[in-house]
């Protein structure tokens, strides 16, 4: 992995020299803008409004727009000689509990590599005093012309940094929870409670990019002449208010059978009916389901079906008779051991 950044972690009067990776990747298909017209590439042009002519790279700097239209040039010397002890460095400011950070401040994460073998023992230091605590760090570092807020975890034998938004920068959530009173009753929490369990839990390794996929395959089409494959028509609303523990007993349902089990009654009743039954999964049901048994060629029967099923009738006939025969000769012989046992006490009786 190539490193977008060298500093040192500062950890009290503890100095771990490190190198800053992206830890993720994005893998979504990019689009170029074309004249539809000619198919010609359009592209952009760097103009200098002042001489109106297109400027190289070389020739482009920063500047401070200010409120009045004026600008103010800013050079890189000018950022990296800023006052802050984090120019840098990572200043580690604190130990925290996990579950402190929101995850709603969570942004791009990094990996920190130990850079020079004599980095190695302080490293493995605080990744292992991270460990032991159960704890994060947090940090201030600055990147790309700013300064920013980070968190220290471990992941496997690395220390992993995620950046964090400011908390001035998460707005407020006031004005997005539903204005109107709603009351939700037991029933539907039963229904919905029910309907996680049948959806369970996942394998996140498991999930994939199901739209990326569509798109190279729509590309691939395109490419070699054929025709894109066609996207399933969405069902249209009807504009009814929706009956909502009809649909949460449709969900059940719906989720069970792709889990390959069968509905229970209690999932079954309609709405406004009693309490719906909800039974645990056995855990592995919907990786069971997914195996689709083998199917033959179009156009071809399986062999050796039908045979199959005459010896698989026929041994059960003859099993079923064998049954038959020898429940009847059980059935007679203690038929006719109870009535000897009868006639016995009657001989006795008359003596």
């Amino acid at each position: 992995m190539r490193s977008i950044w060298n500093g040192a972690i500062s950890f009290g009067l503890v100095s771990i020299p490190i190198k800053l990776m992206n830890a993720t990747e994005n893998h979504s298909i990019s689009f170029r803008q074309i004249h539809t017209e000619d198919g010609g590439r359009i592209r952009y042009r760097k103009v200098c409004e002042v001489e109106e002519r297109e400027v190289a790279a070389s020739e482009i700097g920063k500047a401070y727009e200010d409120a009045d239209g004026t600008m103010i040039p800013i050079t890189d010397e000018d950022l990296a000689s800023l006052p802050i002890p984090t120019a840098r460095t990572i200043e580690i400011v604190a130990f925290v509990p996990a579950d402190r950070i929101d995850p709603l401040q969570m942004d791009t994460a990094y990996y920190l590599s130990a850079n020079g073998v004599p980095a190695a023992k302080p490293y493995t230091l605080l990744r292992e005093a991270l460990k032991r605590s159960h704890k994060v760090a947090i940090a201030k570092f600055a990147l790309r012309g700013r300064e920013r807020l980070g968190m220290l975890r471990v992941v496997d034998d690395v220390i992993a940094m995620h950046g964090l938004l400011w908390p001035d920068e998460i707005r407020a959530s006031d004005s997005v929870a539903p204005d109107a009173g709603v009351t939700v009753r037991d029933k539907e929490l039963d229904l919905a409670d029910a309907l996680m369990d049948t959806l369970g839990e996942v394998d996140l390794a498991d999930l994939h990019d199901d739209y990326r996929e569509a798109v190279e395959e729509m590309i691939a089409a395109k490419a070699s002449g054929e025709e894109a494959p066609s996207a399933p028509s969405a069902a249209k609303s009807d504009g009814k208010v929706i009956d909502l523990m009809s649909a949460l007993e449709n969900s059940v349902r719906q989720a069970r059978a792709a889990r390959g089990e069968g509905s229970d009654s209690g999932s079954d009743s309609g709405s406004g009916s009693g309490e719906a039954e909800v039974k645990p999964l056995r855990k592995g049901a919907a990786r069971k389901s997914s195996r689709a048994e083998p199917k033959p060629p179009s156009g071809k029967k399986p062999a050796k079906t039908a045979a199959a099923k005459k010896t698989t009738s026929g041994a059960g006939a003859k099993k079923a008779a064998s049954k038959t025969a020898s429940t009847s000769k059980k059935t007679a012989s203690k038929k006719s051991a109870a009535e000897t046992k009868k006639a016995t006490p009657r001989k006795r009786a008359s003596a």
